[in-house]
């Protein structure tokens, strides 16, 4: 197997996904540079990444969402089977541009950190939870809802 450094920039094909030892991993959809020149068919890349990086586990678990544009630096391993994905240990990222937010019938799921909140088209008050799952209140408006996640952080010490 022949391996090499580089950066690679690419989209988030899948919510990134914790792995073992505190890992994480994601598949990244890579375009050529030359894609406008290529037949519509022509199939995308996809390169499967895995980090144990703390800082960027974090950032893929809590932050990162399908449709993000990421430029990921590290060490590719060719495969030795061509029809094997290439793999990519991550040891840094940036993110190039945001997906737009899902909209999914009349409404919108949104992350705030380790929270997840949902604006409905025919309320002002918004449902706050932890990523995990927890309730943690309902928000009068879209503008408390850093208010009521700075109360759930003071009262739980911060643990979402």
């Amino acid at each position: 197997m022949d391996t090499k450094r580089c950066a690679v920039d690419g989209w988030v094909d899948a919510i990134p996904a914790p792995g073992p030892r505190g890992t994480a991993t994601f598949d990244l959809i890579v375009r050529p540079a030359d894609a406008d020149t290529l037949p519509e068919d022509a199939p995308d890349t996809v390169v499967s990444c895995t980090t144990a990086a703390t800082g960027i586990v974090h950032e893929l678990l809590h932050g990162i969402q399908p449709g993000d544009l990421l430029r990921v630096t590290g060490t590719l391993l060719q495969p030795s089977v061509p029809s094997e994905p290439a793999r990519l240990t991550v040891d840094a990222l940036e993110v190039l541009d945001t997906a737009l937010i899902p909209v999914l019938g009349e409404m919108v799921l949104d992350r705030y950190g380790d929270y997840i909140v949902i604006f409905g088209a025919n309320t002002d008050k918004v449902p706050v939870f932890t990523a995990g799952g927890q309730w943690v209140g309902l928000a009068d408006n879209p503008d408390a809802i850093t208010r009521l996640i700075d109360i759930h952080e003071r009262v739980h010490g911060g643990d979402a």
